[in-house]
């Protein structure tokens, strides 16, 4: 048996014993406190040099699990036309956060791509388990698309992104819509530091002194995924996906010191050998959640090539802007 047989049999054990499940009072514990440690960590958020003045609305679109609440941003001087859309899934190990998170960039991304932007605050697990968020986002995004008159976009022109959790999120709605024929025109794709394998034991992966802590991404993981088969689902880990052909273009982002960043990598080029357009960028000496606490100005180098890309992509695409 070689080396890498050993390992994978050692990783199923892991998953076997170890990853699934959690002892829901164990759970709930961990949860609250990193809860509470992020909710620390919001008070040193980054924020935009300069933040630009968009109309910002809150929304409750109808989905089949319920009302789901969005922020919806429109830049002031588009009010009287139809722009193309971004719909935008936040970060927060698919376990906490919410749609606030990200607002100052979704303002950032209105303005400077000229777009609406959906803010979607989506529901979270240990409460909500997979797949109910992707479908819930899907259904959004659906939403937007044969309701184009509700904040006047564009229907042809729809691109979907997010950060981490979002990420992977967002990713998974683009291969649900694959596999129902592409009938949402979804035409670019952003995936931020997003985990893309829920299967490998966080502690196979590279290791970093300020990645994501193995415990911690262990409990995000089995808060989301209930089984090994949910696991190694493609609308949980996109890079169990046996075919990317078709998705659409993408933008990949990833940073250098997140134990992310491999499988980040390893996406974009299978989206490449699939015959996607892809731009991946790794931000050197980053870690994790880059975009949202450290060096702001790495951080809005990387906020503006999501803009660029998004109007870029916009601007390619067939019918008005």
């Amino acid at each position: 048996m070689d080396r890498q047989t050993i390992a994978q049999k050692f990783q199923e054990r892991i998953l076997g014993l170890l990853f699934y499940p959690y002892h829901s009072r164990i759970l709930q514990t961990f949860t609250q406190k990193w809860r509470d440690r992020i909710d620390r960590d919001r008070s040193n958020a980054l924020e935009p040099s300069t933040i630009p003045f968009v109309q910002r609305e809150e929304k409750i679109l109808p989905t089949s699990y319920g009302g789901t609440r969005v922020l919806i941003y429109r830049p002031d001087k588009t009010l009287n036309s139809s722009i193309p859309v971004y719909v935008n899934m936040h970060g927060g190990g698919f376990v906490m956060g919410n749609a606030e998170m990200d607002d100052v960039w979704c303002r950032v991304i209105a303005d400077r791509a000229n777009c609406v932007v959906v803010n979607i605050d989506y529901r979270l697990a240990p409460q909500h388990k997979f797949p109910t968020a992707v479908y819930e986002c899907y259904e959004v995004v659906k939403w937007l698309v044969d309701h184009p008159e509700q904040f006047s976009i564009t229907p042809q022109k729809v691109a979907i992104g997010g950060h981490s959790a979002g990420g992977n999120l967002a990713t998974a709605v683009c291969l649900l819509n694959l596999e129902r024929g592409n009938e949402l025109p979804i035409i670019y794709q952003i995936i931020d530091y997003a985990p893309l394998d829920l299967h490998t034991d966080p502690a196979l992966k590279p290791s970093f002194k300020d990645a994501i802590p193995v415990k911690m991404a262990r409990l995000f993981n089995a808060s989301y995924v209930e089984t090994e088969e949910d696991a190694r689902n493609p609308l949980a880990s996109p890079l169990f996906a046996e075919s990317l052909q078709g998705l659409p273009d993408a933008l990949v982002i990833t940073a250098e010191r997140d134990s992310l960043a491999a499988e980040g990598e390893q996406y974009a080029e299978r989206l490449k050998q699939a015959g996607v357009k892809v731009t991946y960028k790794d931000y050197k000496g980053m870690p994790h959640g880059f975009t949202h606490a450290g060096d702001l100005a790495v951080a809005e180098h990387a906020w503006h090539l999501m803009c660029d890309k998004l109007k870029e992509a916009f601007s390619e695409s067939c019918g008005p802007m």
